[in-house]
């Protein structure tokens, strides 16, 4: 842990899950943490702690450039990013309203993107720097009704690559992180949305099949907690040459392998059966 101890960290998303977990763990480990969300006031504990609040809105440009600066202004450097903002919004294609669906790569894409550029002159100077996108298993396969949510994290594979052969010779890591089920309020809110979105329409049957099955696997104890995320994120930011890549939590290597095994055909059925 000495090569992260004394280290100035940004982790995005930091109100809940994920994100909160991934602070603590940094904190643990003696960085000097920053907890960026939009919501500030459920990052109270996080500041017992010992972590400084940041309120950040990834969408918003001067929100970001404000708190990147502050932050250079008090540490001198970000030397670990951890972007972990994101949602998942679900329906059928057709349904989701393209205002919904833009909305989700300024969120999953176009934000975090942006929150990077603003990261990495510092990094480059100094030569060294750990980048980790938080993506998901949908970066690598896909299921009915979550198709927008699926292109951005597909987006996000794709960008996250290019990023590091870019930036490796300046020193910096970008890593991406493949989370299967977790236990957040993820699920809920992609059925929601999808009770929402496309409970009344052509879809509806497989619609509310999906988003129920989604609930009650989100409601389950079958799912990993996000703490295990926190640590191979650890892992991660702590290692002197970090894998590319680091799946984790319920069904996410299995899910992988599947997707790398089957056809694309016979992995239709599989999800479809599952679905």
């Amino acid at each position: 842990m000495a090569i992260i101890n004394g280290k100035t960290a940004l982790v995005t998303g930091a109100s809940a899950g994920i994100g909160k977990s991934t602070v603590e763990a940094l904190l643990s480990a003696g960085a000097t943490v920053y907890a960026a969300a939009r919501r500030v006031e459920r990052m109270k504990d996080l500041e017992r702690r010992g972590a400084q609040l940041i309120h950040m809105d990834v969408t918003d440009e001067d929100s970001m450039v404000n708190g990147i600066n502050s932050i250079l202004e008090k540490e001198g450097s970000i030397d670990i990013l951890i972007n972990n903002a994101g949602y998942g919004s679900y329906g059928a294609i057709e349904d989701v309203p393209l205002e919904e669906a833009r909305r989700q790569f300024e969120v999953n894409i176009f934000g975090l993107a942006r929150l990077t550029q603003l990261v990495l002159p510092g990094m480059r100077e100094n030569r060294h720097g750990k980048i980790v996108n938080i993506s998901s298993m949908g970066g690598k396969m896909y299921t009915p009704f979550g198709g927008w949510y699926h292109a951005t994290k597909h987006a996000l594979e794709g960008w996250s690559d290019a990023l590091r052969l870019e930036t490796r010779p300046f020193g910096i890591d970008v890593v991406i992180v493949e989370p299967g089920g977790i236990t957040t309020d993820w699920g809920t809110i992609a059925a929601e949305n999808l009770r929402k979105t496309s409970g009344g329409g052509a879809y509806s049957e497989a619609a509310i099949r999906t988003a129920d099955g989604l609930a009650k696997r989100y409601e389950s104890k079958q799912l990993s907690e996000p703490s295990l995320i926190a640590k191979v994120i650890l892992t991660a930011v702590t290692a002197r040459r970090p894998k590319t890549r680091y799946a984790a939590g319920s069904y996410a290597r299995l899910s992988l392998f599947l997707r790398w095994l089957l056809s694309d055909r016979a992995f239709d059925k599989l999800i479809q059966s599952m679905a």
